[in-house]
């Protein structure tokens, strides 16, 4: 990898490391809530579910009475006291049932006195799943995956999952009454919402069966729903079933948001201090398509008239509308678009990844470009019609592989900004 690019990604790697759950987990643990508990219950879901659970675990001990995360990281080192299952992301697999099932089981023994500490972070929408009775499993399967390539964010992919779902949406929290609830989580969404972070099994809802079924309707899926998920969603309609927990309805539940994009930024723009780099954190909300965000952030980058070196920080996620047949994921989508933008702009590099080391379906976190890269590489614009960045990257030499950090605080876009030719 060249010079500037290997900068760029060591900047990543610092704000990776900032949001590690080893920095943040002995905070973050409620000490007169675990002094007066009775029994302490340990649950969690979510990428980063192994790491906060060891954490854990070597903060409490045998004062852990029984616990059970799920994951998506076949690598997760074993607990001594914490049960782990492996599920899928970011579709749900037959492991996701599992722990599902298992974690309503053990809510059901919850008694007075009990403290439940759960782990959450990005990616427990999808590991932590149930299905609707008269639904198969292959149909949410099929509309979920259908949601995430039709460009939906984040907010209305949970809303629609929480109404398909008797888990999710503070579900959950209703389900481990009596005990007292307190929820540790790891943002992954624009904004911090609790309520949004994977699909908030803890957090009362302010959703609705409504607003789940105008999703389906904006994305044109109302039409395609199999039976059973449209006989659930308009029997919540008519009320028939249950709407879920609202703000104010689960007393029993508390929460704090340990860590998130800001903390990583943060982070970032130390170490490209310590680079050398003029760095200016643009925003930690960054949403949209990815090659039109891409487009605002190369124009910024082109437009940027302070001192340089510098460097541009961004954090959110984006969103791919799928339409191509070829390999990829947002941030590697986001990063060919903005090398369309940046091509004849030698001076600029151009980073975007995911935290957590997995991006899109694909063993890379992201990628990186600049005007070098570019050269001797094939034309981008067939590889980005087709949704085919990871292979066009892969020729480039830049994609970033950083396997599964454990940790999830969406994406990160890092531009390196050299002395323009006219500016020497």
């Amino acid at each position: 990898m060249e010079h500037f690019a290997q900068q760029a990604y060591q900047i990543f790697l610092q704000g990776v490391a900032a949001v590690q759950p080893k920095q943040f987990m002995r905070n973050c643990l409620p000490a007169a809530l675990v002094q007066e508990a009775t029994r302490i219950f340990v649950l969690g879901a979510g990428k980063a579910a192994t790491t906060m659970a060891q954490e854990t675990e070597s903060l409490l001990g045998s004062k852990i009475t029984q616990g059970l995360i799920v994951t998506n990281d076949p690598a997760a080192a074993p607990l001594s006291r914490i049960q782990t299952i492996t599920g899928r992301h970011p579709v749900p697999d037959e492991n996701s049932l599992i722990a599902g099932t298992a974690m309503l089981e053990m809510a059901g023994a919850m008694q007075s006195g009990d403290l439940v500490l759960f782990l959450l972070s990005g990616g427990a929408s999808s590991l932590l799943a149930d299905v609707p009775e008269g639904v198969a499993m292959e149909e949410l399967q099929q509309l979920f995956n259908t949601l995430l390539k039709s460009g939906a964010d984040i907010r209305e992919m949970n809303t629609v999952r929480k109404h398909l779902s008797a888990i999710k949406g503070g579900q959950l929290a209703r389900r481990l009454h009596p005990a007292r609830i307190y929820t540790i989580i790891l943002s992954d969404v624009p904004g911090n919402d609790p309520a949004v972070i994977g699909s908030g099994p803890t957090v009362a809802d302010p959703s609705t069966f409504t607003e789940a079924w105008a999703v389906l309707e904006k994305y044109r899926l109302v039409d395609t729903l199999p039976a059973g998920i449209r006989h659930h969603l308009e029997q919540g309609l008519t009320g028939a079933v249950a709407e879920t927990p609202k703000p104010g309805s689960i007393p029993h539940a508390q929460y704090c948001i340990a860590a998130s994009n800001s903390i990583a930024l943060a982070a970032a723009k130390e170490k490209a201090a310590q680079l050398g780099y003029h760095t200016t954190v643009l925003t930690d909300t960054a949403t949209g398509e990815a090659r039109e965000l891409a487009l605002r952030l190369a124009r910024q980058a082109l437009a940027y008239e302070g001192p340089f070196p510098a460097c541009l920080l961004a954090g959110g996620e984006s969103t791919v509308q799928v339409s191509g047949t070829g390999k990829g994921g947002r941030n590697q989508e986001l990063a060919l678009a903005a090398g369309l933008v940046i091509k004849d702009a030698p001076y600029i590099t151009f980073l975007a990844a995911g935290t957590d080391g997995i991006d899109g379906p694909t063993d890379a976190a992201g990628a990186v470009i600049n005007a070098h890269l570019l050269q001797g590489a094939p034309d981008p614009l067939p590889f980005l019609h087709n949704n085919d960045a990871y292979h066009f990257f892969e020729k480039t030499g830049s994609l970033l592989k950083t396997g599964h950090t454990h940790t999830n605080v969406m994406d990160m876009v890092v531009i390196l900004l050299q002395q323009p030719p006219a500016f020497r």
